[in-house]
């Protein structure tokens, strides 16, 4: 009797340090996106000479149209293409806090020669890294503005959901991405 407890014991003891050292085996961990060597330079569009100020009125003029067309009161900010603003237009109604956003969308945009909706994507993929970037603003609504191929400014919608505020900057940006 002694010796079939003793061999239980024994067996179980074994089954659970076995279970144990296989719980212990570190996981094969999923390849890190962020080691992958793109062959081209990704978002390398050239710095161009700054907007005009017609070309940014022009800009604000058409996204107004949009969003007036739709009901939808935003804040649009245009910057050059040192992310500096050129014109700014405050919808009667827009939320006054989306003020500061539109601008900072705008440059985000233009410093980073991509829309923002690129680090709206990463940090959902979970890029949380870009956190630590200043300058970052992930939420779609900046679009960069390129004229013969160079990047000339950018175009910042923010007031309503992101989505609407996109729809809205793509109108503005028609002017001059062609």
């Amino acid at each position: 009797m002694k010796i079939c407890t003793w061999t239980v014991v024994l067996v179980a003891s074994g089954c659970l340090m076995a279970g144990a050292a296989q719980a212990q085996q570190p996981a094969v961990p999923a390849p890190n996106p962020l080691d992958a060597v793109p062959e081209k330079m990704p978002f390398s569009t050239p710095y161009g000479a700054p907007i005009s100020l017609e070309k940014a009125q022009a800009a604000i003029q058409a996204a107004v149209a949009e969003a007036n067309k739709r009901g939808w009161p935003l804040n649009i900010a245009v910057v050059d293409s040192g992310g500096s603003l050129v014109t700014f237009a405050r919808m009667d109604g827009a939320q006054l806090a989306s003020i500061a956003v539109a601008q900072h969308k705008a440059r985000a945009a233009a410093k980073f020669r991509r829309p923002t909706k690129v680090f709206e994507e990463a940090m959902q993929k979970g890029f949380n890294y870009l956190e630590t970037i200043d300058g970052i603003i992930a939420s779609r609504g900046g679009i960069p503005l390129v004229e013969d191929g160079k990047l000339i400014g950018a175009i910042g919608c923010s007031g309503g959901t992101g989505s609407q505020d996109e729809v809205v900057c793509t109108a503005g940006a028609a002017t001059i991405n062609k």
